[in-house]
């Protein structure tokens, strides 16, 4: 037979006969005690017990002999449970009655928290306490959050404060010891005459600081070459490259193209730090070039040769690059020149003002894309130009993108031309010097 049919017969054999089960060793005897001359019932372990004691077992009804389960075996200590359960709720029980007369007796709400009627004015003392503590809280509590909006304002305030503070400390410094480098650089040797000095020759001025290579020019220098400048005396100085021709001279390098030796298809690092060859091509770096336009009001001059040997010029009366901070953002003042105003193109291609745009940085005002990506330059792209030096450098006119070197105002630049050739430059060049500088 199955487990189940043996619990159901075995159900009815002990509803019918009433069994108590006592286990005694290896036999056992089940014994009815509403007819105790009736026929005894054997209970015996019978086949080979398992290593965990468990032993199947088997009821003899005389004539009728029933084999059940081993499970059997353990009826006696579910029995044994049951009444221990039983005895723990009776005692537990018991023990809350015990309690709860205790209670009522004695009425001691200091102990027990119960109160009898005479207690009333210690309840209500207790709740307005409760209550008067309840509202200090919800008071802290409000001062807190007040406290703590306050402090964000606050904060947000001194970080405003803190910053035009600085920037104006900055630029009063600055202007101090642009002042004071401009007297010691225009003492020119003059001195009192001192004792035992009056047949002392005054000896050459030297420079403390020089800013650009404007001041390399003021001291006699004339040959193009490259001169070490410290624009700001708070950052190292560095290598710049100084074209002491054009137009009288005084001029510092920011970029040079004339070859192609150079990819300037860069990184923001790359453009931030600068990278190629002082005497061929390069790009200055945009940190070095806002600490040079930082120190002095600049002008800005771009030259431009096609390949048709053509040249042409692009002069600003004012040209500043602000920090990282503020993506290296263009300012550009009015035009003069023969080439054209193309960083002022048009309402839409209008490059002043401008954040700088590189490919793997996009801050250009083009909605769909990032134009440094697509023209292969890092630039003061607009949405996205009218003018692109650092365009690719093409040896001859290309098809496809106009990513090469561009200036939108070239004579011819942007007439169709037979079989869509676009034209290229030959050499550019930027470059800047003070405004007030005079040759």
């Amino acid at each position: 037979m199955k487990l189940a049919n043996w619990y159901w017969l075995s159900s009815v054999v002990f509803a019918a006969y009433g069994f108590l089960v006592a286990a005694k060793n290896d036999t056992e005897e089940i014994k009815d005690e509403t007819a105790k001359d009736s026929c005894p019932v054997r209970l015996e372990s019978r086949g080979k017990c398992e290593e965990d004691g468990e032993c199947p077992y088997q009821v003899n009804l005389p004539p009728l002999t029933i084999q059940l389960p081993k499970q059997f075996s353990r009826i006696e200590e579910v029995f044994k449970e049951v009444q221990n359960l039983k005895e723990i709720v009776y005692s537990l029980r018991k023990s809350c009655q015990d309690c709860k007369l205790q209670a009522d007796e004695n009425q001691d709400p200091g102990r027990n928290g119960l109160l009898s009627p005479n207690t009333g004015a210690l309840e209500e003392t207790d709740d307005n306490r409760v209550r008067e503590l309840e509202s200090e809280v919800n008071k802290l509590s409000s001062d807190l959050k007040n406290a703590k909006e306050e402090i964000g304002v606050l904060q947000g305030r001194l970080e405003k404060l803190n910053l035009v503070n600085m920037n104006n400390i900055e630029n009063y410094v600055d202007s101090k010891i642009a002042n004071l480098t401009f007297m010691v650089n225009s003492l020119d040797g003059k001195c009192f005459k001192c004792p035992n000095q009056e047949n002392t020759q005054p000896g050459p001025v030297q420079h403390l600081i020089y800013k650009d290579c404007s001041d390399y020019y003021t001291i006699g220098k004339r040959s193009s070459e490259i001169y070490r400048v410290t624009p700001d005396y708070k950052y190292s100085s560095f290598e710049v490259y100084c074209d002491m021709e054009t137009m009288g001279g005084g001029w510092t390098v920011l970029q040079a193209r004339l070859d192609g030796s150079i990819n300037f298809t860069r990184t923001w690092q790359d453009y931030k730090a600068g990278f190629g060859n002082l005497r061929r091509e390069f790009w200055l770096g945009n940190e070095k070039i806002h600490l040079l336009t930082k120190s002095k009001d600049m002008i800005l001059r771009i030259d431009l040769e096609d390949f048709n040997g053509v040249k042409l010029y692009a002069l600003y009366d004012q040209f500043y690059v602000a920090n990282e901070f503020l993506k290296y953002r263009l300012h550009i003042g009015n035009y003069n020149g023969t080439a054209g105003d193309a960083l002022h193109f048009s309402k839409h291609y209008n490059h002043d003002m401008k954040f700088f745009t590189t490919p793997d940085r996009d801050n250009d005002r083009y909605p769909s894309g990032n134009c440094g990506l697509y023209y292969s330059s890092g630039w003061w792209f607009d949405a996205c130009l009218s003018a692109n030096l650092n365009g690719k450098y093409y040896h001859q006119n290309y098809r496809g993108i106009r990513n090469g070197i561009f200036w939108g105002t070239w004579p011819g630049v942007n007439e169709a031309q037979p079989g869509g050739y676009k034209s290229s430059f030959k050499e550019a060049k930027m470059m800047i010097r003070p405004k007030h500088f005079t040759p």
